[in-house]
C-alpha cells in the first residue's frame, strides 16, 4: 500500500530514534522544564517536523548546489552517526555543545526543536537515508519519531520518574552501539571501493 515497506519503515524509524535519542535527552528536558515551567510539546514537534521534512525535501538540492551527489553525503551522514554512536557508548563528547544562553519562552525552539531534536546529526541521517530507503517509507518513519518526540516530551517527567538516571544511560548505550552497527551498514553500501 503506498509503496510502503514495514522492514524500511522499522529500520527508518529506529534509525532516526537513535539519532534524535529523545530518550536520552530526557535530563536536558527536565532541566529545561524547571527552567521555564512548562514546555510547548506541539510547538516543538511541529517545529522539528517542519525542520525535519524541508530537509528531507530539498537537501538534495541544496546538496547539488555544492556538486555533492547523495551517495557522497550519506557516507560522510554514516562517520557522523558513527561518531554519534561512540558518544553514546563512550559517554563522552566529540559534538561540542553550544555555550548556554541566556534562557526565554523561545526554549521551546531553541534548543529544544533546534537542535535537540532536529540538529544536524538529524539533518544529515535523513539525506542518508535518502540514499538506501524510498522517500515514503522515509516519511512515514519520521511521522512516527514525532509522535514518539511529542509523548516523550508530554510525559517527560514521569518517564524520568520511571526508569531512573541508570535506566536512561543504559538505554542511550544500546541505541548508541544500535546506531554504530548502522552507520557501517550504510557507509559500505555507499562507499565505493577502488578495484
Amino acid at each position: 500500500m503506498f509503496g510502503l515497506s514495514l522492514k524500511e519503515v522499522f529500520s527508518v524509524t529506529l534509525i532516526l530514534f537513535s539519532v534524535i535519542d529523545i530518550l536520552g535527552a530526557i535530563p536536558i528536558i527536565i532541566d529545561l522544564r524547571k527552567k521555564e515551567g512548562e514546555i510547548e510539546s506541539g510547538k516543538a514537534t511541529i517545529v522539528a517536523g517542519i525542520i525535519m521534512f524541508a530537509f528531507l525535501f530539498i537537501g538534495s538540492s541544496i546538496l547539488s548546489l555544492f556538486g555533492v551527489d547523495v551517495e557522497s553525503f550519506a557516507v560522510a551522514g554514516a562517520l557522523i552517526m558513527f561518531l554519534l554512536g561512540l558518544e553514546m557508548v563512550l559517554n563522552i563528547e566529540i559534538f561540542k555543545s553550544e555555550p548556554e544562553e541566556e534562557r526565554s519562552t523561545k526554549s521551546t525552539i531553541v534548543p529544544l526543536a533546534f537542535p535537540l531534536l532536529a540538529g544536524a546529526g538529524t539533518m544529515t541521517t535523513l539525506i542518508s537515508l535518502r540514499a538506501e530507503y524510498e522517500r515514503n517509507n522515509i516519511i512515514v518513519g519520521v511521522i512516527v519519531n514525532l509522535i514518539i518526540v511529542y509523548i516523550v516530551l508530554k510525559l517527560s517527567g514521569k518517564i524520568a520518574e520511571v526508569i531512573g538516571k541508570s535506566g536512561t544511560m543504559v538505554l542511550r548505550k544500546i541505541f548508541g552501539i544500535i546506531l554504530i552497527a548502522i552507520a557501517i551498514k550504510l557507509g559500505k553500501s555507499n562507499f565505493i571501493m577502488p578495484v
